[in-house]
């Protein structure tokens, strides 16, 4: 009993979560900070500070070559840090974690080795009409140099996945079927078990971005049975040009390198080079052993957390931001799918994006506005760009006050 009562977390509080991350203790434009664009990149809380300067402090070395103390200490932390990324994401293996510059880089890996080695003429790849432009152009690249065709799902009004429609494109061409998890733009929630089923069924593989949704709810890739998931450190708290790929171990064994260098073979010689094992094959050249040590620290803190707390923050948090935008003269919703994260997407009625976000920002209020690199969804709806507020779980109630408050203002000089 006493240690189950050890091992018990503290209920969720953001107000104390808050604390931990010192950004957002400060003034812009001569107002209290309220930052909502976690969707772009999170921020990070003074543990994953701490650690990276820790490393540079005490430990700054390369990994796996070195035959000295600080060598050992950095690959030993390094490597651990793979293995917390594992366990996070329920991979089945440590192998199959792959060390990117981030979630882009991890697509294009795929795109660049998988596709080309297995791709022909008349193969189709599908990829939600919702996706970021990091999961349309590497297909793309890759189909025009092998022939293929690069296909979108259809997404309805509300900015849902048209389940039915999928399945209709399936049939033996599809080789691979490329889906976001969480949409970028409009905060949307895929049905990525259903659709790596459905893909499965005609024999193709498929990939999940997951850029989206690691921050935000616990992910298991082996109960997905995804083939490939890809994320990045930045959007996890952790630091920035770090990222990961997962692939199932068989695949990425049969996958050539994507660069050639140091630490990714076995052996070299002018009569020709083998290529060392998983996960070494993929990680030429030295690592962000730094920005490796940092995403460790920052999974750390978030299984210090309530999950489930933080996550029913958010819901809570995006059910009240909504209530308020329909109770908001001119607030238009964009992307009211009925499964989503906290990411809200909206236009102003007679307000370009880009005006409100400049007019936000000179109230200390941080959103995003344009495309989101999402340009085919916004072409779909026949808008230039939306204006973004992502949360997070240390936003609160306050913050959404503060924004509505701001966008009053706005709404008084722009319309």
């Amino acid at each position: 009993m006493n240690d189950q009562v050890l091992n018990l977390k503290p209920a969720f509080d953001a107000e104390r979560v808050r604390k931990d991350f010192p950004i957002l203790h400060q003034q812009v434009n001569g107002h209290p900070l309220v930052y909502l664009d976690n969707a772009a990149t999170t921020q990070k809380p003074e543990a994953v500070i701490q650690a990276i300067s820790d490393y540079y402090r005490q430990d700054n070395s390369n990994v796996h070559r070195g035959a000295h103390a600080l060598a050992d200490r950095a690959t030993e932390k390094f490597e651990a840090a793979r293995v917390k990324v594992q366990q996070f994401i329920h991979a089945a293996e440590r192998r199959e974690i792959i060390w990117t510059r981030g979630t882009t880089e991890g697509i294009n890996l795929v795109a660049a080795c998988w596709g080309r080695s297995e791709l022909k003429p008349g193969d189709r790849i599908l990829v939600s009409a919702m996706e970021h432009h990091s999961d349309i152009v590497p297909w793309q690249l890759v189909a025009a140099e092998k022939g293929a065709s690069v296909e979108p799902i259809p997404v309805d009004a509300s900015g849902t996945l048209d389940m039915a429609a999928l399945e209709a494109m399936l049939d033996e061409r599809v080789r691979m079927v490329a889906c976001v998890h969480v949409s970028n733009a409009l905060g949307t929630i895929n049905p990525v078990e259903q659709v790596v089923r459905l893909a499965h069924s005609v024999g193709a593989l498929c990939l999940i971005d997951g850029a989206q949704a690691v921050s935000h709810f616990e992910v298991d890739v082996q109960a997905l049975d995804c083939d490939f998931y890809a994320f990045s450190s930045h959007k996890l708290f952790g630091p920035t040009g770090l990222g990961v790929l997962y692939g199932k171990a068989a695949l990425l064994e049969a996958m050539p390198p994507y660069q050639g260098g140091g630490e990714m073979i076995e052996s070299v010689s002018f009569a020709g080079t083998t290529f060392n094992q998983l996960p070494y094959k993929f990680e030429a050249g030295t690592p962000d052993i730094a920005g490796v040590i940092g995403l460790g620290a920052a999974i750390d803190y978030i299984l210090g957390l309530d999950r489930a707390g933080a996550t029913a923050h958010e819901q809570a948090l995006l059910a009240y931001a909504e209530d308020c935008a329909r109770n908001t003269p001119g607030v238009i919703l964009v992307g009211t799918a009925a499964r989503k994260t906290s990411v809200m997407s909206f236009l102003l009625e007679g307000a370009h994006p880009h005006d409100i976000g400049m007019l936000l920002d000179q109230q200390g209020v941080a959103v995003r506005t344009g495309n989101h690199c999402a340009q085919p969804i916004m072409d779909q709806f026949g808008i230039p760009g939306t204006v973004r507020a992502s949360f997070s779980f240390y936003n609160t109630r306050a913050d959404v006050d503060r924004l509505f408050e701001a966008l009053a203002k706005v709404r008084q000089f722009l319309v």
